[in-house]
């Protein structure tokens, strides 16, 4: 029995008697509504039983008010009489309604109120304005006939009263039956649905007794290989080729595996339920700033992350090495967040191998640009020496005054090239704040010679207050190695295009939104780089260029990028009717 099913059987055994007391109550609502109904009758009985005896009441006064004026013939006594009339018709009048409300007849009413209206016309009114007159009343005929009328008229009340003592006692009985018949259909049903739940619950027991027997051997079947699958995966995490740490969701260590001992010099048993920043230590490595652990920016968003380079991890022994770290988090069945998994390994030779390899590239620049930077010297100084021999032939004071300025400005061309040279290998240890557009001018003074035996043509369009941090030598090379590459892809004549742009802070809620900072594009229109070639451009080795070419230098060039927090992209097309490369680079604002 699955979790649906028994869920369903769950909901059988409650809706069952939830149904059945839901009948109950449906025909003890019908055998209530009848006797709510007999009641009523009831009770128009006893309301016209009531106004009978009113009725009866009020005759009573009236005669008695009549025979003291008759006495008497004192109007006093005849106030009763008066006083009884109104109330004495409205008690009639509801009688009748009374009557005809619960469907009985409203004749024997109809006759009263008749008979009565005969005795007030026939007897009392012409009594009242005898004694009223003086004349003799004392005639017994008179009185024997009002007397009569008066008996004739209780007796028709009278049966009116023994109607509706008749009835009532009828509905008192219906409402006995009734309140019989509700108590025997309430035991009936109780004993039915009773056993009708008993027996139905009792078959639900029993597929819910043998779905759980199954249940029970099937969890142990599951805790078995539960079991098992943890041993594995930990033997895979303990054997794995990074260090893999594992901390609870408050950032306390449960597991290291054997790399992750080795490069942080804690053991398994010193380094479970302790803190992990104890442990896992790390700096920056040129500010020796304490870094984010990826635990703590994993927690904060709830997401893979992989932190950037430049990270040294503080061994217990004191030694350091050099660490690429990623975290990423662990969730239950619900999404709730239980727990962090790092993993990091010794990038430290790896990084030694990419500094030999940037020096590689950086020497073989140099290489490049030795031929073209000895020419550049050479062209200035050979100029100042003729100026000199002329100065020495005689030149008047005017001709001196003017080859002297010639002189000066040939060695002002040479010192700027051989700054912009000796800015290759000044490297500074901290990033400092880079203007762009001087930078790109010293290195096009560096490739001014390669561009010119080409016969290239170098359009520049610089932003003002272009300024960005980071280290100007690799900057430098970069640029350097993407202007060469730009000036070997085109053809004599070709033009090559260098701008930069501001761009702008924008924030989203969704992404994080993008940095301020310099877009840097190079473009040319030179023979493309074909589609195949494309995606392999930034790989270590690759290169269009053949025996001409180290295939390092994008490679390295997209390493310093990345290093910056920046961007490179490339773009290339090799259509005949519209070919070239552009390549956009974008450097953040960054605090030095």
């Amino acid at each position: 029995m699955n979790l649906s099913q028994l869920n369903r059987v769950l909901l059988q055994t409650l809706l069952i008697p939830v149904v059945a007391l839901m009948f109950v109550a449906a025909i003890l609502s019908l055998q209530i509504e009848n006797a709510e109904r007999t009641v009523a009758q009831m009770r128009k009985a006893d309301n016209n039983i009531a106004t009978a005896t009113l009725v009866s009441v009020l005759m009573v006064n009236e005669e008695s008010g009549l025979r003291g004026y008759q006495i008497t013939s004192n109007e006093i006594f005849l106030q009763p009489y008066d006083y009884s009339q109104v109330p004495l018709d409205n008690a009639l009048h509801e009688l009748r309604d009374g009557l005809t409300q619960q469907g009985s007849d409203p004749s024997a009413v109809d006759d009263f109120i008749m008979a009565h209206n005969v005795w007030r016309n026939s007897f009392a009114a012409p009594l009242i304005a005898a004694t009223s007159a003086g004349q003799n009343t004392r005639d017994s005929g008179l009185n024997l006939r009002g007397k009569a009328q008066m008996d004739a008229l209780s007796d028709r009340l009278n049966n009116i009263v023994e109607s509706q003592k008749a009835q009532r006692t009828l509905i008192v009985d219906t409402w006995q039956r009734q309140v019989r018949e509700t108590l025997e259909i309430l035991i009936a049903l109780a004993l039915i649905i009773g056993l009708a739940i008993g027996f139905f619950a009792r078959s639900r027991l029993h597929q819910v007794s043998a779905a759980f027997q199954a249940t029970l051997a099937s969890l142990r079947l599951n805790a078995q290989r539960t079991y098992e699958s943890e041993q594995r995966l930990r033997t895979t995490l303990t054997s794995i080729g990074d260090g893999v740490i594992v901390c609870d969701v408050d950032g306390t260590i449960e597991l290291l595996n054997l790399v992750a001992q080795q490069l942080t010099g804690w053991s398994q048993a010193e380094a479970v339920h302790k803190p992990l920043e104890e442990v896992f230590r790390i700096v920056h490595e040129t500010t020796r700033e304490p870094l984010e652990t990826p635990f703590a920016m994993v927690k904060k968003l709830q997401r893979v992350i992989s932190l950037s380079n430049h990270a040294l991890l503080l061994r217990r022994d004191g030694s350091e090495l050099n660490v690429d770290d990623s975290g990423a988090p662990i969730h239950d069945r619900s999404g709730k967040l239980v727990g962090v998994v790092m993993v990091f390994r010794d990038i430290t030779e790896q990084l030694r191998s990419q500094a030999a390899l940037l020096a590689t590239e950086k020497l073989a620049v140099a290489g490049r640009l030795a031929a073209t930077l000895a020419h550049e010297i050479h062209n200035p100084l050979d100029a100042v020496g003729n100026l000199l021999y002329l100065m020495k032939d005689g030149a008047t004071p005017e001709e001196s005054t003017q080859f002297l300025q010639l002189a000066s400005q040939e060695l002002d061309r040479v010192t700027q090239i051989s700054r912009a040279m000796l800015g290759m290998y000044r490297e500074s240890k901290t990033p400092v704040i880079v203007d762009v557009k001087e930078m790109l001018e010293s290195v096009l003074l560096l490739l001014n010679r390669q561009m010119s035996q080409l016969q290239l043509e170098v359009r520049t369009e610089f932003a003002s207050n272009a300024s960005v941090t980071g280290y100007p030598v690799e900057l430098r090379q970069v640029f350097i190695n993407l202007l060469s590459n730009a000036a070997d892809a085109s053809t004599q004549g070709g033009i090559i295009a260098v701008r930069t742009k501001l761009r702008s802070a924008v924030r989203s809620g969704k992404t994080g939104g993008r940095q301020a900072g310099v877009e840097i594009t190079i473009s040319d229109n030179g023979v493309g780089i074909s589609d195949a070639a494309l995606p392999q451009v930034f790989q270590p080795f690759f290169t269009t260029k053949g025996e001409h070419g180290t295939g390092l230098g994008l490679w390295v060039s997209h390493g310093i990028i990345e290093k910056h927090s920046g961007t490179i992209e490339i773009e290339s097309s090799t259509d005949e009717q519209n070919h070239g490369t552009r390549i956009t680079v974008f450097l953040p604002r960054l605090d030095s």
